[in-house]
């Protein structure tokens, strides 16, 4: 197994959903698609039965690997300290460009950086995670180092 993995109430919710759903819908679904491919006779050569039964497999392997992560999980509560961590709405200007940004720092579940949520694990977040407004963040990239001074942090 692996480390532990930090979620907010709300991924953990999510994952919790998830696997309701497949265990509930998912397996519903598999059997009936398994039930009416027997019906169509041989079964050697039947490839929307095989097909089925693999899908069942599959489906049983990503509640598995679902309920693994909620093993592994430790449910972090956002803080509002002023430091950012899992589920801060971070403010900061990347000195180099003067653009000023936002993100929500967010367990990996949870990332959409097209809507400004992005993972606590990403280089980006793993700059800016201990940060208070004033304080500088770098980054290596590709192209050298990116500072990012913090302008505010508040609880998302």
């Amino acid at each position: 197994m692996s480390d532990t993995t930090k979620l907010t109430p709300a991924a953990h919710q999510k994952i919790t959903d998830q696997i309701e759903r497949l265990e509930g819908e998912g397996r519903r679904e598999v059997a009936a698609r398994i039930k009416t491919a027997r019906e169509w006779g041989d079964l050697k050569e039947n490839a929307e039965y095989h097909a089925a039964k693999e899908d069942a497999a599959m489906l049983e392997a990503k509640i598995n690997g679902l309920r693994d992560q909620l093993r592994s999980a430790e449910i972090v509560e956002a803080a509002d300290d002023g430091v950012a961590g899992m589920g801060s709405r971070v403010t900061y200007t990347d000195e180099a460009t003067g653009k000023e940004l936002a993100h929500t720092l967010v367990p990996k579940i949870e990332a959409d950086p097209g809507n400004g949520r992005i993972s606590i694990d990403s280089p980006v977040g793993q700059a800016l995670v201990g940060k208070r407004a004033g304080e500088a963040a770098t980054l290596e990239t590709p192209s050298g180092t990116r500072t990012m001074r913090v302008v505010a942090v508040e609880l998302a």
